[in-house]
């Protein structure tokens, strides 16, 4: 068969669904061999949304999501992706075109040594040379983006190899077994944990896994142990628990981490040093039992004392069948740290002065959005509210990127989640400068028949560099802007737009648009007023005296 038959029946083998891209003259030929393929072609507006869709397909499925671009600047433009996906831990492939290498027929027009620039940024990058190594390549490519860690990988497929007469097939794709945590690694965290006094568990983005989540709330209601997560690990457990303590948003100084300075033992599951680090450690502090599929990258602020390496959800089945509730354990402290972060997140959740508050916005949001139902954020000032306020009741309910934290990935992260759950209730929450950088990404969600509802939050201005600005004593300057008329410009795509002129407008929008077909864009002014006051000065003045 043809190398691009080939190339696209080794995609079907490993069982890829979507394809995100904007093909160019260089993938005609792949591109004719999808039109007969049980592949679906996604075509996107940029190729970077292209990217952000398939990496977050990875993220929600655990599989590879598959994105394409021609040469040169179409594979440029996945950069940003693969750094997205790679720092993320989402499996992600990219495939980019590229000119004839056997025979140049337009010299060096358009071309850039695209395999050597994804080589920081991708695990496995790698060009196609002869179209029978294609099995084996693509084998090898998705294998690599699917391991621990997971992330980005990318092949090149060259005009005139993609043309090529084939003479092999696609390799069987073999199921691969994490294995299991050491046991007597295991009996020394049983032994440090029993020793703690207050010991407190800790939940990262790696155990964002459903075996994960099923054994965790076993230990926790086995053992009493009070628990907090990182931004990437929300919802993990059902954070309506009530020994859920808050989520890590800011790295320090924030009302957990009163908890977090108590404690003598944390036990760090599914932690990367790679997701801004919700705690720092020093010499002498508290003692940290790290539990991962791979072992703890040692930096300044994080260098546990124990490393449980092995399949995460074994690890905690293992540590809940050598547990019990230890009568030498305090967390009185805990209790009275649970309350007042309980109330505190309740302030001015109900404040219905407009325009609107981010903390009113975010109790309207849970309110109105089920326990599965999947907002997707965009990156703002707004994303630390949702991280701190949003009660996530279920994994990967809140799509949020706390690695690479780029903005501009919002709309297309939510529009993937929409195609992998089409029966879920799916919401884009952006600012109005990240939406503004893929915003024509509308027209695909259009095309593709997705039911969505956007939400615009309307400030004029890149409002978390202007809280950074204002935080550190700098004048106002430079991050002031202008925007579209958002219900015009929804309507411009054939979406539907609606303007939120009134507090009381905001719910009735959401709950109505939530449950009507179509794509539905709602701007919300939004006040960012609060963010200096309570997210600076009444942090900073905290003592923790409880």
């Amino acid at each position: 068969m043809k190398a691009s038959d080939l190339f696209v029946r080794s995609l079907e083998n490993e069982g890829v669904k979507y394809i995100f891209g904007i093909p160019g003259e260089e993938n005609l030929d792949f591109l004719a061999s999808l039109k007969g393929s049980t592949i679906k072609l996604i075509l996107t507006r940029h190729e970077q949304s292209a990217g952000f869709m398939a990496a977050t397909f990875g993220r929600l499925t655990g599989k590879v999501g598959v994105c394409l671009s021609t040469l040169g600047p179409g594979a440029t433009n996945f950069v940003t992706a693969a750094a997205y996906a790679l720092l993320g831990a989402m499996p992600m492939l990219m495939i980019t075109g590229q000119k004839p290498i056997k025979k140049s027929k337009q010299g060096k027009f358009q071309v850039i040594n695209i395999v050597e620039m994804m080589r920081p940024i991708t695990k496995y990058t790698v060009q196609v040379v002869n179209g029978d190594h294609i099995p084996v390549i693509v084998r090898q490519a998705v294998k690599t983006a699917r391991e621990e860690r997971p992330g980005a990988v990318h092949i090149e497929l060259p005009e005139d190899i993609a043309e090529e007469d084939c003479h092999t097939k696609p390799y069987a794709v073999q199921k691969v077994h994490r294995p299991n945590p050491d046991n007597r690694v295991v009996d020394q965290a049983v032994d440090m944990i029993n020793k703690a006094k207050m010991p407190l568990l800790l939940i990262g983005a790696a155990a964002n896994r459903n075996r994960t989540s099923i054994e965790l709330p076993k230990l926790i209601d086995k053992t009493g142990l009070y628990f907090i997560d990182t931004q990437m690990g929300k919802g993990v457990i059902d954070e309506r628990h009530p020994r859920f303590l808050g989520t890590a948003a800011l790295s320090a100084n924030d009302y957990l981490h009163c908890a977090i300075s108590r404690a003598d033992l944390i036990i760090n599951v599914g932690h990367d040093v790679i997701e801004k680090p919700p705690f720092f450690m020093e010499e002498d502090g508290t003692q940290v039992i790290h539990i991962n599929n791979f072992t703890s990258q040692v930096d300044e602020v994080y260098f546990p004392q124990l490393d449980i390496e092995g399949d995460i959800a074994s690890s905690i089945a293992m540590l809940t069948s050598k547990l019990d509730k230890n009568p030498n354990w305090d967390f009185s402290y805990y209790e009275l740290v649970k309350k007042q972060v309980d109330d505190n997140l309740d302030e001015f959740s109900n404040d219905t002065r407009y325009p609107i508050l981010p903390q009113y916005l975010v109790s309207i949001v849970r309110q109105v959005m089920p326990s599965d139902g999947i907002i997707a954020l965009d990156n703002g000032v707004y994303k630390i509210w949702f991280a701190r306020n949003y009660k996530a009741h279920m994994p990967n309910t809140i799509l949020l990127d706390n690695a690479l934290a780029t903005m501009g990935a919002g709309l297309a992260s939510a529009m993937a989640a929409k195609l992998v759950y089409p029966e879920r209730k799916v919401m884009a929450i952006c600012g109005d400068g990240g939406f503004m950088m893929n915003s024509q990404e509308l027209e695909t969600a259009v095309r593709i028949g997705l039911n969505l509802v956007v939400i615009i939050l309307r400030d004029n201005a890149y409002g978390m560099i202007k809280w950074k600005q204002s935080g550190k004593g700098f004048d106002d300057f430079g991050l002031d802007y202008g925007n579209p008329d958002f219900v015009k410009y929804a309507e411009s795509y054939g979406a539907e737009g609606h303007r939120v002129q009134s507090s009381d407008e905001l719910i009735r929008f959401l709950e109505t648009h939530l449950n009507i077909d179509g794509v539905h864009v709602i701007e919300v002014p939004i006040d960012y007023s609060e963010n200096e006051q309570r997210l600076i000065k009444d942090l900073n003045t905290k003592t923790c005296s409880l």
